[in-house]
């Protein structure tokens, strides 16, 4: 015999303060008596008052004991009363669900998930109806989906609510969160049991001696001889050499223990781009470059034609946005002095007019103006001032110097940046006043040759002109012509990196040291992720696959997680693990439950005692209370108040 919900203590303090309110009910309930007699005149006048004294008792002790006994009955129905050995009966067991990725591939009509549920259940069907069972899913990381629970309905229906993720499952985490909660939270620890594949990665199985070790772990296995090729990433990026390319890099693994021939395709709006077969070899990977070429945004799939046991790693889609021409429009009365550093960048779409055709309106993103001044400021996001008139120099002119040599290039500024010059003489050279915002680019002993103004619309402009002096011949000319197309029109030479990926921990890999305040990393709904960033290297976690998006001033990465993690090796659970459902459990002498009658007896003992003295208390008083007010009206001038409780005679 046992309590389930009460300590024995807890019982007597509750029962026992309970009989005291009503024990107490009962002794303040007490009527006053009274003696009727025919006339006053056989009483003799006395000196005193007669003084009676009452002593408290209990009217009714029948109604007492009923009222107390059903008190006790409902305080044991809360209580739990139950028959039988609670050590044996009671006990806190974790089922730990595999939800990995590797999980939703098929054995012919069932998926690997189906049978584990179904292995789930029948374990939890398998156990006394006292035990309680806390469900956790487990992929990267561990999740509750119910806490200790003894209703079997509840249980249930979180094993059938289960579904496959798309990350890896760490049964390294999953059995460390599962031991403390066992050490924290269980009232009888019973057993722990992982129903599931166990397919985890390589680096978790090499660490797999350092997994918390479990006394009364249970296994309820889920086998599936597969043989899978999947795609494990797709990175896509700019040729830095050809005009309007795409390099697309594509990683097939083998995960079988066979080898395997396969083909890749490659389609880019529903048309053909490429293919390739590949001989892949047991548990290896391989990688394959593509070259394709458009400058429209698109839809690119790469997919394996041969199919095997897991789908969902067969196919990727990645979109790529459009890569747009540079607009250069150049007003000069010899073109083909920039002809050559403009038309050998294949990003640019140059359009060289004379001087006496300009166009304030052009459509174009940056103006070169080649020594002359227009009556009208171009609309252009950037110009490009080349050798300007002094008069009408948007920078004020300071001086002209005649042969005089570049000292300094400001390499802190992107336009400066990778330009060195030696013993490079100017012929001529306007040397300009800065001020306000103005940034020198390049410098001669008498100030700056080359300023760059910042704002809306950019302006930048050389005191000389490069092709006409001794830097036409220098290498440095061709890169700074790059550098001031990329200052004034960055988003079109923004670096882009698009890579098809799992969820999970995602590391990216920069060229130089980045401030964490100059990068962003959202997600699909523009939310914010965390990330940390350690030397040159950015990391990030997440379990919702979906595209997430990384800005930095070297440019943009896109990361498409939609692509399954696959575990690379199968778990092998230690020696002492218990295998398959259970069946002495079936055979344990179980508590019976008395709780429910112990209630309804107490409920029974309330009625009865209302029906056999609280009704007849209820009218009597009812029937009684206008004769009473009546005679307490009538008597309330002569009544005085005196010690005790006077005997008080009425005729």
């Amino acid at each position: 015999m046992s309590l389930l919900n009460l300590s024995l203590g807890e019982f007597f303090a509750l029962f026992g303060a309970l009989s005291g309110i009503v024990l107490t009910l009962y002794l303040l309930d007490r009527s006053r008596r009274r003696q009727v007699v025919a006339t006053l005149r056989f009483w003799n006048p006395a000196e005193h008052p007669p003084e009676a004294r009452n002593r408290r008792r209990i009217q009714q002790p029948w109604s007492l004991l009923l009222q107390l006994l059903s008190i006790c009955l409902l305080l044991l129905a809360i209580a739990q009363l139950q028959f039988g050995s609670r050590e044996r009966s009671a006990r806190d067991h974790i089922v730990i669900l595999d939800t990995s990725a590797w999980m939703s591939a098929r054995t012919g009509q069932i998926t690997l998930a189906g049978q584990a549920k179904a292995l789930a259940r029948a374990y939890v069907r398998s156990l006394p109806a006292e035990d309680r069972v806390m469900i956790i899913r487990a992929d990267a990381l561990p999740t509750p989906a119910t806490p200790f629970e003894s209703d079997r309905a509840r249980i249930e229906q979180a094993i059938l609510d289960t579904t496959p993720g798309s990350a890896a499952l760490d049964l390294n985490e999953a059995l460390e969160f599962t031991s403390k909660v066992m050490r924290t939270r269980a009232t009888r620890p019973g057993e722990v049991v992982f129903a599931g594949a166990g397919r985890i990665a390589r680096h978790d199985a090499d660490a797999g001696a350092g997994m918390p070790h479990i006394d009364n772990l249970r296994v309820l296995p889920v086998t599936l001889v597969a043989e899978n090729c999947g795609i494990r990433k797709i990175g896509l990026r700019r040729s830095m050499t050809a005009d309007g390319v795409w390099q697309v890099f594509v990683a097939v693994r083998n995960y079988g223990r066979a080898p395997r021939q396969v083909s890749l395709g490659l389609r880019f709006g529903g048309a053909p781009a490429g293919s390739r077969t590949l001989a892949l070899q047991p548990d290896s990977e391989q990688n394959i470059t593509f070259e394709y070429k458009t400058r429209v945004a698109g839809w690119l799939e790469a997919r394996l034609l041969d199919r095997d046991d897991f789908a969902a790693d067969n196919r990727a889609v990645l979109e790529l946005p459009a890569m747009p021409l540079l607009k250069v429009a150049v007003f000069s009365d010899e073109p083909g002095l920039l002809r050559p550093v403009l038309a050998s960048n294949p990003g640019v779409e140059a359009r060289f007019l004379k001087t006496s055709q300009y166009d304030p309106g052009i459509d174009a993103q940056v103006v070169v103006l080649d020594r002359f001044r227009p009556a009208r400021m171009p609309a252009a996001a950037g110009t490009l001032w080349i050798e300007p008139p002094s008069a009408g120099s948007p920078v004020p002119v300071r001086t002209v110097v005649q042969n005089a040599p570049v000292i300094s290039w400001n390499s802190d500024h992107q336009l400066g940046a990778g330009l060195h010059t030696k013993d490079l003489r100017l012929g001529s050279a306007q040397v300009f006043a800065v001020s306000g915002t103005d940034v020198p680019i390049a410098s001669v002993e008498a100030g700056p040759v080359i300023v760059a103004r910042p704002g809306t619309p950019k302006l930048l402009v050389a005191g000389f002109h490069p092709m006409r002096s001794g830097m036409r011949y220098e290498l440095a000319t061709p890169l700074l012509f790059a550098n001031m197309l990329h200052w004034m029109a960055p988003e079109v030479f923004r670096r882009t990196e698009i890579m098809a990926g799992s969820v999970g921990s995602v590391a990216h890999e920069f060229s130089a040291d980045v401030a964490a305040s100059d990068v962003t990393l959202t997600g699909e709904g523009q939310e914010a992720i965390p990330f940390t960033i350690q030397g040159r290297q950015l990391r990030f976690f997440t379990l919702t696959p979906g595209i997430v998006r990384l800005k930095s001033p070297e440019g943009e990465a896109v990361y498409s997680l939609t692509l399954p993690e696959v575990g690379e090796t199968r778990w092998e659970p230690p020696k002492t693990a218990l295998h398959g459902i259970p069946r002495h459990f079936a055979g344990l002498a179980r508590a019976t439950d008395i709780w429910p009658w112990l209630a309804v007896l107490g409920g029974i003992g309330l009625l009865a005692e209302w029906l056999l003295f609280g009704r007849a208390r209820r009218s009597n008083f009812f029937r009684r209370a206008p004769a009473r007010i009546t005679s307490l009206a009538a008597r309330l001038p002569w009544i005085t108040r005196t010690r005790g409780r006077p005997v008080r005679k009425a005729s």
